[in-house]
Parts: C-alpha cells; structure tokens; sequence
C-alpha cells in the first residue's frame, strides 16, 4: 500500500510531464476488491496526483463476486471509479467449483444489483468457455444469465489452461477431460450469435458491448498505444520499451524502497517488431487496422510492409482490404491466430 504510490512517483518523474496524464485506470491483475475499499480509494488518489486523469476518464476496478460490498462499492464509486468489472465466469455452481472460484452465481445477481444500487452505469462481466466438463447447453445458459443481468459489456474468453495450475494438474492426471477443439469453436460460434442478437456489438475478437460501451482502456492496448503497469509483475510499454516489474513482492517493494523503479525485464522493440505488433493487434478488432494511424506512426502504409502476406491472406478469403484498414473477414475471426502469425515469422 505504501510502495506502490512511490512507484507511481517514480514513473512519472522518468516521464516528460506532457506524457503523464491517464486516459484511462484499471485495477485489476488478481482481486483488488479483497482491499479494504479506503485503502483502494487512497490509492486511487495517490496514484492520480502523478498520473492525472480528467474526471471523464474510464476508471475500472475488477472484482470478484465474492468480495463485493455494498459500503465498498459506495466508497469506490465515490473516488471517482465509474465502471466495475465482475468475473462471473460461468452460472453452473459444478463449473464455478472447478474453477475454484469462492463465489456462486447467486454472488454475481446480488453484485449486479449492488452494482446498479451504487450508481455504477457501466458494468462488464468476464465470462470462460472451453471448461473441462462443459457441456455446449451449459455455455448457453450462461450466456442468457449473463444477458438477463443487463451489463454494459460482456468478455468471452476461451479457457487457457495455466501450467502449475489446480486445474491443470487435474486435466494432466486425467481427472477431468479438456473440452474438444471441435466443441469449443462452436461455443465461441454460439456467443458471436447470441450476443449481438441481444444488443451486444462484437468489437474485438473476444469482447462485446452495448453501442458506447466498448472497453476503453483495452483499446489503447489493441491499438500498440502507450501504458504504464504499477505493482508486482506489471507490464509497461512506452516509447517502442517493453519493460516487466518484478514479481515476488519482496524484491518488487525492495527495488522502490531502493528509490529504483522495479523492472525485472526490459525490451527494446525494433521498428519491424513494433509494426508487426501493431498490425496483429489492430486485426483483433473486428473495425480493423486503421491504416492512416498505422503511417502516421510508422511513415509508411501497411501494405508497403506487409503487401505480399496481406495479399496471400486475402487471396484465401482471411483479410479484407479497404482504403482506410484491413480487417479480419467474418470467416478469419475464429482463426485468427493463424492470420497473426503471418506477419510475426
């Protein structure tokens, strides 16, 4: 609690004062709502007096359905944090437990309703597919339960098995049985039309939102635009330098106390590693890579980089190519990976 404010001092003073100000926040990284919601509140301001950010910024805090308060919410709402983020995960109580979540779906109702009664306008949920166990008729009602609670914004994101993990112990040793190839592209088929069929507008490969609501802050990420990580193991890109912090929390706060910034890893992207990064992250957009913004930034246009992979790509019905971007056609969406590795090798 201590550390990180002076980190965020430090940051800022290695930065010109033009490059400081946010445009948006987000606390997340594992469950900042276990904090006490002051002391996350504090944070936020300690935080903001080196980073400033105008009060119309997109400030999330991501939260576990568990740990949800209705004081907490209160407290947060009022310093300012205008959109809340729940990991509802999945309505199944089996699904929750084998994830080894500590809520219930009845925790995720009873958030949403403490959510909207705080005054929170802007609401996402996080919901997985691709469980061991999971049957198709199970992502389909988690699905219509996530609708029927009216968020923002929804994420669907395909399970990726951590090593070391719980669950991946429990596939290895055979215990459980990982979802097929087959049934979980077909999960993901199933959220690209039943979302928008209930107003939720696919703009990124994984992600939803009602007309407005798109995650800000995810899209300085997709578009390669600068950010600043603060705390253990935080990721910062600034200037074409991917730096990583620290992740024991000992060293991390050691580092600071040292009157160091914390980084552990440094990297210094050339400038075709940070045109591939650009593209392959615009394409995660389902409005595509804007390519003014692509030669505004590089001096060059996408396709006098990339013309012959563009060309193959498109030639088998995986890009679109306008005037003004490239896009991922409906039929590359679910196999995108293949199109972004292209122009990685």
């Amino acid at each position: 609690m201590q550390a990180l404010p002076e980190e965020a001092r430090l940051r800022a003073a290695a930065l010109p004062p033009a490059k400081r100000g946010a445009a948006t926040v987000f606390v997340g990284g594992g469950t900042p709502s276990v904090l006490p919601a002051a002391g996350l509140a504090t944070l936020l301001k300690q935080v903001r007096a080196h980073f400033p950010w105008p009060d119309g910024a997109e400030v999330t805090v991501e939260a576990n359905p568990g740990t949800v308060t209705r004081e907490g919410l209160n407290v947060l709402r009022r310093a300012g944090v205008n959109r809340i983020s729940l990991g509802m995960q999945a309505s199944q109580e089996r699904l929750l437990a084998l994830l080894g979540r500590i809520h219930t779906f009845a925790d995720v109702v009873a958030s949403v309703r403490l959510a909207r009664e705080a005054g929170f306008a802007n609401l996402n949920l996080d919901l997985i597919y691709g469980l061991p166990e999971q049957a198709l008729a199970d992502w389909r009602e988690t699905l219509e339960a996530a609708v029927a609670l009216e968020p923002e914004h929804i994420a669907a994101y395909g399970l990726e098995l951590a090593p070391h993990t719980p669950l991946a112990a429990m596939v290895n040793e055979g215990r459980v049985s990982p979802c097929p190839e087959e049934l979980d592209r077909e999960m993901y088929d199933l959220a690209r039309d039943f979302l928008p069929r209930h107003g939720y507008i696919q703009y990124e490969i994984s992600n939803f939102a009602r007309p407005g609501y798109a995650c800000r802050h995810n899209l300085i990420y997709w578009r390669n635009e600068d950010y600043v990580g603060l705390g253990p193991g935080a990721h910062s890109h600034l200037g074409g330098v991917r730096q990583a912090n620290e992740k024991g929390l000992q060293d991390w706060a050691a580092r600071i106390q040292a009157g160091e910034l914390p980084v552990a890893e440094e990297e210094r992207l050339d400038t075709r590693t940070r045109m591939a990064e650009t593209v392959f992250l615009g394409l995660r957009l389902l409005d595509g890579l804007d390519r003014q913004a692509f030669r505004a930034r590089f001096g060059k246009d996408v396709m006098e980089v990339y013309g012959t992979t563009v060309g193959h790509l498109a030639g088998r019905g995986l890009l679109e190519v306008t005037a003004s971007c490239l896009r991922l056609t409906p039929a590359a969406v679910p196999v995108a990976n293949e199109v972004f590795a292209a122009f990685v090798s």
